[in-house]
């Protein structure tokens, strides 16, 4: 009877034909992921892309290796993931194996095997670099997870050293408002997703060294960001109806240094409070009004997140998403605003600061 394949009997073939001989180091706060590869322009995209965050040191070591090659075809019975409500295109399939997990992105044909600590992503690393930043960021992520923290489907800026979450449904502009509070001075903590955990009487928010990825609708919306766009798509772009940008597709890496200026990304600090966005795109008048979360459990969907496929559990049963009573507990009493009524960035990066700096006040330690 044939044994089932292992992720170390998968890779054993390839990394005889891939040479390893390219290293880089990124360090997010106490932990450096040491990723190391057969090509030396991927080494050198990533280090560009991870430009605020280069260099060893990290207490923990989280090895990923990126082996640039053609599309790999490993005969697995992959299973199909099915996505969100509300989302159609499907993305990613999966099968997980006695050592591990093997996903495998659908329009690209890139693999990602983990497990066990062994993390490898395989396949047209170059071209699709963009997903090996998120599988490198996933091992972080986890790392934050296992050790007490829950996952926030949020952005996160901050000011004076307090932090501020900024949650909403898909689609909500999370980021293009963690960006237009930007503009006020602030830093910048995270784009899409924020881990938080409690230490001692207070709470920290973590984030993902992520660029945020904006639609044109943003950019032309925010002089800080016109770095991101040429003149020829400037052009095009602003031609364009105000309601048909914010539903491209069309996305650009918004670098916070080329954006705001150096030592602007923080990626961690005490958090202060909670933001909620419900608001809509309609002609209704914007509001923010500050609630307790305990009364409001239907605003919680807003930021409890699956851990997704790239989270190796230890226990087969343990669920994908933490209940809403963890969360719960985790927050108490923390200062949380709810933004309603209709879509006014300016408008809401006003009260968002506001709310923060009584929000720090009221969680500072006396």
């Amino acid at each position: 009877m044939q044994s089932a394949p292992t992720i170390a009997g998968l890779m054993a073939p390839i990394l005889a034909d891939a040479p390893i001989t390219h290293r880089l180091d990124v360090t997010f706060g106490d932990v450096t992921v040491v990723v190391s590869s057969n090509s030396k322009g991927l080494i050198e995209k990533l280090a560009n892309y991870y430009r605020d965050f280069i260099g060893g040191g990290g207490a923990t070591l989280i090895p990923v290796t990126a082996i640039e090659a053609g599309p790999p075809d490993l005969e697995l019975p992959f299973a199909v993931k099915q996505r969100e409500p509300g989302k159609t295109k499907l993305k990613e399939s999966y099968c997980d194996l006695p050592d591990g997990r093997v996903v495998k992105k659908l329009l690209t044909g890139l693999l990602f095997l983990f497990g066990h600590g062994d993390n490898y992503a395989v396949g047209p690393c170059i071209d699709n670099d963009n997903q090996v930043v998120n599988f490198i960021n996933n091992r972080f992520i986890e790392h934050c997870l296992k050790r007490g923290a829950l996952l926030f489907h949020a952005a996160g800026v901050a000011e004076g050293g307090a932090g501020l979450v900024i949650s909403g449904f898909s689609g909500a502009g999370k980021s293009t408002l963690a960006l237009e509070i930007m503009r006020h001075g602030t830093d910048f903590v995270s784009n899409d997703r924020v881990m938080v955990s409690r230490e001692g009487a207070g709470l920290v928010m973590t984030g993902v060294a992520k660029m945020p990825r904006v639609n044109p609708g943003t950019v032309l919306n925010n002089p800080n960001l016109a770095p991101v766009m040429d003149a020829e798509d400037r052009e095009r772009f602003s031609a364009l109806p105000q309601a048909e940008l914010w539903d491209l597709e069309h996305k650009y890496d918004a670098f916070i240094d080329d954006c705001f200026g150096k030592g602007r990304f923080k990626l961690s600090c005490p958090m202060a409070g909670l933001v909620v966005l419900r608001w809509k795109r309609d002609a209704s008048p914007m509001t923010a009004s500050r609630v307790r979360l305990r009364d409001r459990r239907d605003l919680m969907a807003a930021f409890m997140k699956d851990v997704g496929l790239f989270y190796e559990f230890e226990d087969a049963a343990e669920p994908s998403i933490a209940s809403q009573n963890a969360y719960l507990d985790l927050l108490g009493d923390l200062p949380v605003l709810e933004i309603d009524g209709g879509v006014d960035f300016h408008k809401a990066a006003q009260a968002c600061l506001e709310f923060l700096r009584q929000a720090r006040t009221e969680t500072q330690p006396s």
